[in-house]
């Protein structure tokens, strides 16, 4: 079940409110946490239990934790730790990655042995991640520990970001989960950003994949260099309003229930180097990344060496955490390098550049990045990243380039401008200068938000293409 579908809005998520608002305050938690059960299993019912265990196997690691630690007993509660957090990798490492393993050492060794087909459990990265951190808290008293399950089972099965995200951090939220307060103010709040994220999925996330979809199947010998930048750029606006989007609906959903979790996205497009990007792209997960393995392994403080290492270690498995193949792992690698080059050589460099070319230099970089991770999805990789260049055999353009162009151009001109903040510094704009009226504030929201709710639901109404790319991940 995804948020962009008639199910989840009209009937899913009315009857989620209903229940979770009847009930008495000290039940809310236990609401959250069956709601969110009957949402994960209605795509994968065979592994709420997987996810079950997880949470009970954490949850225990944190009460052993805890108690060790306040017994003085340093190496019981380290080896809790450890145990904890391997049984929790080994999940996400079985599930996702044995096929990936044994098909590797079958095309390096000639082993022609039987690859189990192993599905991989929806939302496996993002609450193996949260587990993870939660139990990494506890030990270094970042949080406090959760000793009632039902609490924690819902922080962990909360269905606005289980699939998805954004990556929860436990400590963030633990004041919360055992006292919040839901108000009209924070719930209308939620609804609005949710709609938003609505219309980013529906209207522009889907349109962008339809038009990439058309480009990415053709043979790279007939795509001529204006056809595969514009599918290029279709991918690379496709993934950032897919993703975000679901973030945005995620934390508007959060606010219904009375939960504020942080920022996934800051306009990442906008960035003037690959480094800024990655600071505002999917920063629970830079986050996440930063606090429990880079600083960790010593960061950048020992020395230039250390700093290489610990850079690519941790693309590494950004890559790789993404998915089970090596267009991934080459795209984690591919950035580790990037940004390694922006650390050491060019820092200084592409501060003085101007802003356009410095802009220009980052979204090429992005979107060759995009060509790497979308690579399984493209009928020759290779092929298609010569004909960006020209180099295909196809020339810069023919008649079908100015048809595909002139038919999307609206299209890709509300990606542009979508992908920027200037619709909301419009929309800012707008209301300070009626903020004197509150009524006509209040009527221009309402018109806002209901036509983009209304115009949403009639795409979906007879649209057969809404997929989700972060659920493979």
């Amino acid at each position: 079940m995804v948020f962009s579908s008639l199910l989840f809005l009209f009937r899913f998520l009315p009857v989620v409110l209903v229940l979770y608002f009847a009930v008495p305050r000290r039940w809310k938690n236990l609401i959250l946490l069956l709601v969110s059960l009957v949402f994960y299993a209605w795509g994968e019912p065979v592994y709420v239990l997987l996810m079950a265990v997880s949470i009970m196997v954490t949850w225990l690691g944190g009460l052993l934790v805890d108690r060790f630690k306040n017994a003085g007993k340093s190496r019981a509660a380290k080896a809790s730790l450890i145990v904890s957090v391997g049984i929790g990798l080994g999940f996400l490492i079985f599930f996702k990655y044995t096929g990936f393993l044994l098909r590797t050492v079958s095309s390096l060794s000639g082993w022609r042995g039987t690859i189990p087909a192993i599905a991989l459990p929806i939302g496996i990265s993002f609450y193996t991640f949260q587990t993870i951190s939660y139990i990494i808290d506890v030990y270094r008293g970042n949080a406090g520990v959760q000793k009632n399950i039902i609490s924690y089972g819902a922080y962990v099965t909360m269905f606005p970001q289980l699939i998805a995200g954004p990556i929860v951090q436990y400590r963030t939220i633990d004041a919360q989960l055992r006292s919040r307060r839901e108000t009209a103010e924070e719930f209308a709040e939620g609804v609005n950003r949710f709609i938003v994220g609505l219309g980013k999925k529906v209207l522009l996330a889907n349109n962008a994949g339809a038009l990439w979809d058309g480009v990415r199947t053709l043979e790279a010998a007939g795509i001529p260099m204006v056809d595969a930048w514009i599918g290029l750029a279709a991918f690379t606006f496709q993934i950032y309003f897919d993703f975000s989007a679901y973030s945005d609906m995620a934390i508007g959903l959060g606010h219904m229930f009375g939960f504020r979790f942080l920022e996934n996205f800051d306009y990442p497009y906008q960035s003037r180097s690959v480094t800024e990007f990655w600071r505002r792209w999917h920063i629970s997960l830079g986050t996440w990344f930063r606090e429990y393995v880079y600083i960790p392994l010593g960061g950048n403080r020992k020395g230039t060496a250390a700093l290489i290492r610990n850079t690519m270690i941790v693309w590494l498995l950004t890559g790789i955490w993404h998915g089970a193949d090596w267009n991934f792992l080459i795209w984690g690698l591919y950035y580790g390098v990037i940004l390694l080059i922006e650390k050491l050589l060019l820092k200084n460099v592409l501060g003085e550049l101007p802003a356009a070319l410095s802009h220009l230099y980052c979204m090429l970089l992005v979107m060759l990045g995009w060509l790497i991770f979308s690579a399984a999805d493209i009928t020759n990789p290779t092929g298609y990243f010569l004909a960006l260049f020209g180099l295909a055999g196809n020339g810069l353009a023919d008649r079908g380039s100015l048809y595909l162009l002139s038919t999307n151009a609206v299209l890709l001109i509300l990606l542009i401008i979508g992908s920027t903040d200037l619709p909301k510094r419009a929309a800012q704009r707008v209301l300070r200068r009626v903020s004197d009226n509150d009524a006509v504030c209040i009527v221009l929201r309402c018109v806002f938000y209901a036509g983009i709710f209304l115009i949403s639901v009639a795409y979906l109404v007879d649209a057969s293409y809404n997929p989700f790319l972060y659920f493979r991940f």
